[in-house]
């Protein structure tokens, strides 16, 4: 590992981990944080999705076919080649990125008008849009910022019936499912079946899908293409208002070259920093010393952050800011294997596209260090507060 002077990051999580490539917690779930054992869980055809609410998804009619997320095998295989049609380089550039700058011009008209202004809220507008257009909710009712915001708040509750705090979030979770669909998915699906559209909504409805199971689909990709990518334009803009070098680097690259920065800000600073799997069958992993075997049933943490910064598997002095890594561009950072993000290349270069406008403008600035928080489930962060001015 690279000295305390080397690193880089912004955002400080605990280390999960003493050394050891691959261990188990005291709880009975398997730890995992080094690069090679982390790729190989993700890709390990023996390992399913867990975590990320999955045991609200079982919980489901069997009837309800569930989003692509929580499915795993040929069902899933087959669904990701379908729509993988939606998320290739050469679409993204032909039907994206005009979109992208024109939705970014707009938002930094406002900031220009203002003088000042959230980038976090500058940035989700940014990501709903452009998301929604991907996706195919075109229809919707004024306020979707303000709806995903109580779907997505910045601390969450546990829903259930053996409390009052529980109740709560149980009837709160329902309303918000309620508010989104009636203002968001509902209309969306209308228009697609009177004037299909060659996007996911369209594609979800010649599937047959219900508008409860759109409704789950839009979610999930609401989640994946709105939130994460709001964090993820912040804590890039944080390295690049706080550091000179990395800034002129920047401004000066061509697209390849400013992509391979986000690329790096990102293996430093994952949005989602854990993962967790679950086994069908005995893994065998690398363990350092020796070969280490993961029974069948048993819950995986993968350790993102860690993984990121393992020398062995992204090169030397790996807390430092080092674009150009010959490492494939953000590590892990996206996951890897059949769940690997597909709007990874939509992700990064909205990111491009937003940031490169931002910083061109005349005296733009941060005004103070933005506030932090974590989604502990997920080894998120939630960047706030991040008052930007211009002039």
């Amino acid at each position: 590992m690279g000295g305390v002077d080397d690193d880089a990051r912004k955002i400080r999580r605990p280390a999960p981990h003493d050394g050891c490539p691959v261990r188990r917690a005291d709880d009975g779930t398997w730890q995992v944080t080094g690069y090679a054992q982390a790729r190989a869980v993700l890709r390990d055809a023996g390992t399913v999705q867990a975590g990320l609410g999955i045991e609200t998804v079982e919980k489901l009619p069997a009837r309800v076919r569930r989003p692509v997320l929580y499915r795993d095998g040929p069902e899933h295989r087959e669904h990701r080649r379908q729509t993988a049609k939606y998320f290739t380089p050469r679409r993204v550039d032909e039907h994206y990125r005009d979109l992208m700058a024109d939705v970014a011009e707009r938002r930094l008209a406002k900031l220009r008008a203002a003088g000042e202004a959230q980038l976090p809220e500058l940035s989700f507008e940014t990501a709903i849009e452009v998301a929604s257009a991907i996706i195919g909710l075109t229809s919707s009712r004024p306020g979707i910022r303000g709806r995903l915001e109580r779907f997505f708040p910045e601390k969450f509750g546990r829903p259930g019936l053996t409390s009052f705090h529980g109740v709560h979030w149980l009837v709160r979770q329902n309303v918000n499912w309620l508010r989104f669909y009636l203002a968001d998915v509902r209309p969306a699906v209308r228009a697609h079946r009177r004037e299909p559209r060659d996007d996911l909504i369209s594609h979800l409805i010649d599937e047959g899908c219900s508008d409860a199971e759109i409704l789950g689909e839009c979610l999930t990709f609401a989640a994946a293409g709105m939130v994460t990518t709001r964090e993820f334009i912040c804590v890039a803009a944080w390295h690049l208002f706080t550091d000179d070098a990395l800034l002129e680097r920047y401004r000066a690259a061509d697209e390849p070259g400013r992509l391979a920065v986000l690329h790096e800000i990102l293996r430093l600073e994952p949005v989602v920093a854990k993962l967790r799997r679950r086994t069908t069958a005995p893994l065998s992993l690398d363990g350092g010393d020796a070969p280490v075997t993961v029974p069948a049933g048993a819950l995986i943490d993968v350790h993102v952050d860690a993984a990121n910064t393992d020398p062995s598997g992204v090169g030397a002095r790996p807390l430092a800011m080092c674009p150009g890594r010959p490492a494939d561009g953000a590590a892990l950072s996206f996951g890897d294997g059949p769940h690997r993000c597909p709007g990874s290349g939509i992700a990064v270069l909205e990111t491009d596209v937003f940031l490169s406008r931002l910083f061109a403008l005349d005296g733009i600035r941060m005004v103070a260090a933005p506030r932090v928080t974590f989604a502990n489930d997920i080894g998120g962060y939630e960047i706030r507060d991040l008052l930007v001015r211009v002039g």
